[in-house]
């Protein structure tokens, strides 16, 4: 039985197991298994058939994406209880091959580059955790996810004028090139329009 600990977000970088995901029933299934249960709950919940959901059940185990957590003795048979090894999953550009964003065939002025760095950082992060995982060591991070309405364009530019230069600044006082248990990190600032709320969006 499995003693994996079931994360919030899990990445997917490999093509075969991004593609259990997609697959509607399977998606289902794995949001069912949110906790645990037997081919035979996911099934009486989904309004399917025990065989049906034990067959992709088993495609999903072979993935990586459910794991065994119990097995109960039920009229004479043995239940295996299941559970999603994620709460959500996030498809990452590794699972594309060739097709996968870079930044370095972007054009760094564009909106696609921005998409093409978080893409990055989604398949950068992904491994890293995995990595820390397997080693049972945490992985150091830092996130800032924050708002802020502008009153206007100036405003706006000044805004990105003095964020500039507060980050260049701080990188220049605490880079150093030649620390010998130096760890390199990537830092990324970046802003983007927000999308409307469903409140905003009412006449």
């Amino acid at each position: 039985m499995s003693s994996a600990v079931r994360h919030d977000v899990e990445v997917l970088g490999d093509p075969a197991s991004a593609a259990a995901v997609l697959d509607p029933l399977r998606s289902r299934i794995l949001r069912a298994l949110s906790r645990p249960g037997s081919a035979t709950t996911v099934a009486r919940d989904l309004g399917e058939t025990r065989q049906k959901v034990n067959y992709h059940l088993r495609t999903l185990e072979r993935h990586g994406l459910v794991r065994l957590v119990d097995e109960r003795p039920r009229r004479g048979l043995t239940e295996r209880m299941m559970e999603a090894s994620a709460e959500a999953y996030v498809v990452g550009p590794d699972a594309l091959g060739p097709l996968a964003v870079d930044p370095e065939r972007t054009d760094r002025l564009s909106s696609r580059y921005l998409l093409a760095v978080a893409g990055r950082l989604i398949s950068e992060v992904g491994r890293l955790a995995r990595a820390a995982d397997e080693a049972g060591k945490p992985l150091p991070t830092l996130t800032i996810d924050t708002e802020v309405r502008f009153a206007d364009a100036d405003s706006r530019a000044a805004f990105t004028h003095e964020l500039a230069a507060a980050v260049t600044e701080l990188v220049a006082r605490h880079h150093d090139e030649d620390a010998p248990d130096g760890r390199w990190h990537r830092l990324i600032v970046a802003a983007h329009s927000r999308p409307p709320t469903p409140e905003e969006d009412t006449p």
